[in-house]
């Protein structure tokens, strides 16, 4: 299925996607909401896996917020978030049992934009960047602009910035970049899943926004790297922590995840990493599950469906997000992920995948 498949069924509301199993649970279905970043990759593999005889995955793109907040109501069985859990998100789901981060793929939020006339290769720094999302970089032929990109013909094109108006993981990691670069976004404004924009009109999901880019002359927005490359996007190099301005690919989103530091319950950020080579604003997406999920309120069943889901993601499907521009985990991470879906349990139970999963 190519990615422009993906995205028609993401934009249609929820996704149903082939998941859980193969081998010990024939049919049946599991539920899950969240990312939409992750929406393209989770069809596909979810696609790959039913066709293997697995059950189904009924899951909802309606953001990272909404994914954490249904996860911990306990009205899904399992959460998406682009973004690790914050503290006081992590304390409310400890109500119904213990929270847990399972890292599936890395993946780039690009900063695309509709400029006529001007070819890949616009270059942006952070505080440059920032600048045009508080609205005081107004034309795109702004002096701030034209000093990072040296020799490149700019028009006079007013700007329109285009951003997320639900809850988001893609915009928490995209404020985070801002906020390391720029003191007065840090101040003004600062990270989260949703912040108070000072400029620009809003767009639901990942795919709202790149729409509204792709409709409209002389805007920008950020949009997940599979989302841009559908849309055929012209997307800004951006420069890293060591100086270098870098393309959003595959490698340099892969160069992100390496190296990074990694706590034991693997809530972390791969935003500015300290790799010459890495794309500044790449990420990790997680799904979440409860450790113990059926004392959390989740059928045995359904228990075991997202334990031999987990396994096929971090398995197989890890070759396959390569091939819709997501990277794969390094191998370290996979292995602490892969012990994270290996300690989940029913009832005090073990939940190990079923053969062939």
């Amino acid at each position: 299925m190519n990615t422009g498949k993906l995205l028609a069924l993401a934009t249609s509301g929820a996704l149903a996607v082939g998941a859980a199993s193969c081998g010990g649970q024939q049919g049946g279905a599991i539920s899950g909401a969240g990312s939409t970043f992750a929406a393209p990759l989770y069809n596909q593999l979810g696609s790959e896996f039913k066709d293997k005889g697995g059950a189904t995955v009924n899951y909802n793109p309606i953001g990272s917020g909404g994914g954490i907040a249904q996860f911990t109501a306990g009205t899904v069985d399992f959460g998406a978030s682009d973004a690790a859990m914050k503290d006081e998100e992590v304390k409310a789901a400890d109500k119904k049992g213990q929270p847990v981060h399972v890292p599936t793929a890395f993946g780039s939020i690009t900063v695309a934009y509709n400029l006529p006339g001007v070819a890949k290769g616009l270059r942006l720094d952070g505080p440059t960047g920032a600048d045009i999302f508080l609205g005081k970089i107004k034309k795109w032929n702004d002096p701030a602009i034209a000093r990072v990109n040296p020799g490149k013909k700019l028009p006079a094109t007013s700007i329109t910035v285009v951003h997320r108006s639900d809850e988001s993981g893609t915009t928490k990691l995209f404020t985070s970049f801002l906020s390391d670069s720029s003191p007065a976004w840090k101040q003004q404004v600062g990270s989260d899943k949703t912040v108070k924009w000072p400029t620009g009109t809003g767009a639901k999901g990942n795919d709202g926004v790149a729409g509204a880019v792709k409709q409209t002359d002389g805007s920008v927005g950020y949009v997940e790297l599979a989302y841009a490359l559908q849309n055929k996007f012209t997307t800004v190099d951006v420069k890293n922590s060591a100086g270098k301005f870098v393309a959003p690919t595959l490698q340099s989103t892969s160069a992100a995840g390496e190296g990074v530091k990694v706590p034991a319950d693997l809530r972390f950020s791969a935003i500015n990493s300290r790799n010459p080579q890495a794309y500044p604003i790449a990420s990790a997406t997680f799904i979440l599950v409860y450790k113990d999920m059926c004392k959390a309120g989740v059928k045995k069943g359904d228990a075991q469906g997202v334990v031999n889901w987990l396994a096929y993601v971090l398995g197989a499907g890890q070759k396959s997000a390569e091939q819709i521009q997501y990277a794969p985990l390094p191998a370290g991470l996979d292995q602490k992920a892969k012990a994270k879906a290996d300690g989940l349990t029913c009832n005090g139970s073990p939940l190990k995948p079923s053969s062939g999963a």
